[in-house]
């Protein structure tokens, strides 16, 4: 059975499979080396960012110079853009610049926020990036099958378990958690993934009522699904 998180903005966002140019985009997650040590998100992925992504990734993604990185997070989420991973450089400014594109290319990310080192220095100085996608989230948390000892503990034909929830979404407004099991949908026993997926894009644009399992209690949460970019 496969484990694969999904974000359940992914359900949505899922419909939206964008095709990039990421020939390279494995090279992403390989170990880091000395000279670029990128590390992804937990929503950072290539499978899950081609799959929640609302448009494509461009061919250069926009660069930018930021000074407070929560801020500029912040900013960036009310616009749906989600944090897919950050990288550390090291050397001049235009060369990391270089290096901080194409690893967006590879990542395909669509906004780079880059921050100097704090101080001038005659050691080593590392620039950091942050890289963004903007997420289609009509949901805005990942899911994934149940384990077969779930399923005998909850008592469950099917259903799923939530993984990460991202801030300010209908999953998040309705309080789901990650670690949540959620084994109806409106009434409805849930059976798999990819049913669960099927029902959140049925339901595009509209209210439905989860039943979940949390800590052995079981919780009515509705949530008001988003409409679809595309």
């Amino acid at each position: 059975m496969k484990q694969r998180l999904v974000v359940s903005t992914l359900v949505l966002a899922l419909a939206g499979c964008a095709s990039a140019p990421h020939a390279t985009r494995e090279n992403a997650l390989m170990p880091a080396t000395p000279a670029n040590r990128y590390i992804p998100e937990p929503l950072g992925n290539a499978a899950t960012v081609d799959e929640m992504r609302a448009a494509p990734a461009p061919a250069i993604p926009d660069l930018a110079t930021g000074t407070n990185p929560s801020g500029d997070r912040n900013r960036l989420a009310a616009q749906g853009y989600v944090l897919i991973g950050t990288g550390n450089f090291p050397g001049t400014e235009n060369v990391v610049r270089e290096e901080a594109i194409r690893q967006g290319r590879q990542v395909g990310a669509e906004r780079i926020v880059l921050y100097a080192p704090p101080e001038e220095t005659e050691s080593r100085r590392e620039w950091r990036a942050s890289y963004f996608v903007r997420f289609q989230l009509p949901f805005g948390a990942t899911f994934r099958d149940l384990r077969n000892e779930e399923r005998i503990t909850l008592g469950a034909a099917g259903g799923v378990q939530i993984g990460s929830v991202v801030t300010d979404t209908p999953a998040s407004r309705a309080n789901l958690r990650t670690g949540d099991f959620v084994l109806k949908f409106d009434g409805k026993p849930v059976l798999d993934r990819n049913a669960f997926q099927s029902l959140l894009k049925s339901r595009a644009g509209h209210p439905v009522t989860l039943t979940i399992v949390r800590n052995g209690e079981t919780l009515q949460r509705v949530v008001r699904i988003g409409a679809m970019i595309r």
